[in-house]
């Protein structure tokens, strides 16, 4: 039998403990990331038990009569146990369903977890999308990701960048100096799109403290040891994901960015096992490419996985009579 709970912060020990012993949950789902900007979002996270025992977790957050895979996280699917079967998620989504209907809430958005971030193959979720919701496909962005186990060699173009930056004395190395690479950051963004990075210098600072092993900072610097370009890694089992990629008007001329990440790529990581995921490279609802970006991404061998969203309306599945019961 299963039942779904709305998660309260009595629960965050069970909740984080689940997640590091899941099949594809990260620090990102961590009640410890999650909850360090609660007051942007009304989150309405759900706990599935069976028989007792937590089952499956659903990072969401709800607006109105919707209920969103987490609107602070890149992805934020079904968070399963090494048991869960492709029977059991089905039977929890028909779960999922009848209580978001007994909650009022009419339709849900769901951000799955790309494959790669699995520690073992859970795409049961996916499954249950199609035959349990009836969902469908409305966003797909596309990410460069390179197989640690088989990169490819740089294109001509980044090879020139590397090149051009050993000749002006660029130097990579680990810093903990966020201020420095936030101000490169917000500078950027605020000269070609009059925007912010979505984390503040204050969250990226108590989050790298929370978190200091999975959160690392890449700096370049220049021959004067300013820095002048940078990376901000999210280090997960599997994946080493780039949350942050910017460098200044001097570093671009230089070749900052492609000597960085062939030191990050090819010593840092040399031995690391897993993927490196440089992040989406499509905007607004994933049907503009961001050509010139994936451009870049692809010089240093990333090639395609895609992120996906899906909708559906909590009536529409299979056992809409489910509403405020247990299953």
């Amino acid at each position: 039998m299963f039942e779904v709970r709305r998660y309260t912060a009595e629960q965050q020990d069970g909740w984080n403990r689940f997640v590091g012993l899941s099949k594809q949950g990260t620090f990102l789902v961590d009640r410890s990331y999650m909850d360090y900007h609660a007051d942007r979002f009304a989150d309405h996270s759900l706990v599935v038990f069976r028989n007792g025992r937590i089952y499956a977790l659903l990072p969401a957050c709800q607006s109105g009569s919707i209920l969103y895979s987490h609107q602070g996280l890149t992805y934020g699917g079904l968070i399963t146990g090494t048991k869960a079967t492709a029977a059991g998620v089905c039977t929890v989504f028909e779960a999922i369903n009848g209580y978001l209907a007994g909650q009022g809430i009419s339709r849900v958005v769901y951000k799955a977890i790309p494959w790669i971030y699995h520690q073992l193959p859970a795409e049961e979720d996916l499954y249950a999308l199609t035959s349990i919701c009836n969902a469908r496909l409305t966003v797909r962005h596309i990410s460069s990701v390179i197989p640690f186990s088989c990169r490819m060699k740089f294109t001509e173009s980044r090879r020139s960048g590397i090149r051009k930056a050993l000749r002006a004395g660029i130097a990579v190395s680990e810093s903990t100096d966020l201020a420095a690479f936030w101000a490169i950051l917000n500078g950027n963004l605020e000269q070609k799109y009059g925007t912010h990075p979505v984390h503040t210098l204050s969250e990226l600072q108590l989050l790298k403290a929370r978190f200091p092993q999975a959160i690392r900072l890449f700096l370049a610097s220049n021959s004067d040891g300013l820095p002048i370009g940078g990376t901000l890694v999210y280090e997960t089992p599997r994946v080493v994901h780039t949350q942050y990629i910017s460098a200044s008007p001097e570093g671009k001329a230089t070749g900052a960015l492609d000597f960085l990440f062939d030191y990050i790529i090819n010593k840092v990581y040399a031995d690391r096992k897993g993927f490196f995921d440089f992040g989406k490279s499509s905007d607004g609802d994933g049907r503009q490419l961001n050509s010139a970006l994936i451009f870049q991404k692809e010089g240093f061998g990333g090639r395609g996985v895609c992120y996906d969203w899906y909708e559906w309306e909590t009536g529409s599945g299979s056992c809409p009579a489910t509403a405020g019961k247990a299953v």
